[in-house]
């Protein structure tokens, strides 16, 4: 066969492109070489539909060990009794506890979107927002938290059947026990999708969601530094509250209805090459290397979150107690949108996003805030006293942003992109 060069030397410019910047987008991060050839193996080959023991194809009996080891270390780093490893991303997860859980027209809360929220938590064109009633909760404007009083307030009033927590854009932990409380006063389950911090939470660096939720939804990317995809977790198991029966007349257990909302609810044959690849990454999340790794994520996030707030920044909430910061641009840059300043720094090889900040006065298209993070650049070995130089070099380039040419002159943003390299150059694409 010939080999597709058009491809593959797209493939070598991308990976020249990652080894060149500086990767601040705070949903992405670099994987191992064992996760990386885990997922590009031969198990890509094997349809498994079903589950480890109860598939509906021959030839599993290998397959079968490869995903129950992935939901064994899963449990294990998450002290959980109960693992999903299939759903194919983050939102196929949440669409399943949705399908478990609700049926089309329920109400359910989540985030505000434009506060932080995930468009798998509501949005209407996502189909938890076309097939269920989505009702949002929201920071407080004074403190950029997790107004509770109003999320109670507002669960009293619509009688929800399920409440969300988790942001795809909050800086800060989490009370889930809080949540719990407000969920029991109104007879629903109570989901975390623990996208973001799950390497943070899986290391007792913040909140244990499963202390207190029913369910939680994770993807395995992001700070748990595996393949693209996702997972559902329980703590332990319990009786269907609807109380729907088997065959036998049995009441459902919500791990079953759970298994049959990922396969065959929302996805068919699972992905079992990428199983094996979190399988690897949940076993490197396991060690003292990776906890060595997510303290060093958090410590960064603190150090980078202060020099912003140093040179006049609006980091909402005044900090951040996990790996990632939203900043809002208006305080310091009225004129200046997140688009403009995203698409000037990729010029620089820095890569950041533009996102929506809480009561943002743009639209989502544009926006007026930025979302960053520091789980790739610490994995690739940058420590605390490299947040300065970062910050500073991004400040160099928003500050010279003509609002009406919608970016920095080209002296500028050369200059930095040439700083950017040479710092990058001395840094492996992996090096923990």
């Amino acid at each position: 066969m010939k080999k597709d060069t058009k491809i593959f030397n797209l493939i070598l410019k991308e990976k020249k492109r990652q080894m060149h910047g500086i990767e601040l987008i705070a949903s992405e991060n670099f994987v191992s070489d064992q996760v990386l050839k885990a997922m590009g193996s031969v198990l890509t080959n094997k349809y498994a539909e079903g589950y480890p023991g109860k598939r509906y194809y021959g030839g599993c009996q290998i397959v079968d060990q490869t995903e129950q080891i992935a939901i064994d270390r899963a449990c294990e780093l998450f002290n959980a009794k109960f693992a999903n490893v299939q759903p194919h991303s983050g939102a196929q997860a949440n669409m399943a506890v949705m399908q478990a859980i609700l049926h089309p027209g329920d109400i359910f809360m989540g985030l505000d979107l434009s506060h932080g929220g995930h468009l798998s938590h509501g949005s209407p064109v996502n189909a938890s927002g076309m097939l269920y009633k989505p009702v949002a909760y929201h920071v407080s404007k004074e403190t950029g938290r997790v107004d509770y009083d109003d999320m109670e307030k507002t669960a009293l009033e619509c009688k929800p059947r399920l409440i969300v927590a988790g942001a795809s854009a909050y800086s800060r932990d989490w009370d889930y026990k809080r949540m719990r409380e407000i969920a029991d006063k109104v007879g629903a389950i109570l989901m975390a999708d623990v996208s973001h911090p799950a390497g943070l939470i899986a290391r007792g660096l913040l909140n244990d969601p499963l202390d207190y939720c029913h369910i939680i939804t994770t993807t395995t990317h992001k700070t748990l530094r595996g393949p693209r995809g996702g997972m559902i977790l329980m703590r332990e198991d319990f009786p269907d509250p609807e109380g729907r029966t088997t065959p036998k007349g049995e009441v459902k257990m919500m791990s079953a209805l759970l298994n049959s909302a990922v396969f065959p609810g929302v996805q068919g044959g699972p992905l079992e090459h990428v199983i094996a690849s979190k399988a690897v990454a949940f076993g490197e999340a396991l060690s003292d290397e990776y906890f060595e790794y997510i303290l060093q994520v958090k410590k960064n996030a603190n150090v980078m979150a202060k020099a912003f707030i140093d040179r006049g920044y609006d980091v909402i909430s005044g900090g951040t107690d996990n790996h990632s910061m939203l900043i809002d641009l208006r305080t310091k840059f009225p004129e200046v949108t997140g688009k403009m300043v995203e698409n000037t720094l990729v010029l620089a090889d820095i890569t950041v996003n533009k996102n929506m900040v809480p009561f943002d006065s743009r639209s989502p298209f544009l926006t007026s805030g930025l979302r960053i993070g520091t789980p790739a650049i610490t994995t690739r070995g940058l420590k605390e006293d490299m947040m300065e130089p970062i910050v500073d070099m991004i400040d160099d380039v928003i500050s010279a942003i003509d609002p009406v040419a919608k970016t920095a002159p080209d002296a500028k943003i050369n200059a930095v992109r040439e700083k950017v390299n040479a710092i990058m150059s001395e840094y492996p694409l992996f090096a923990w």
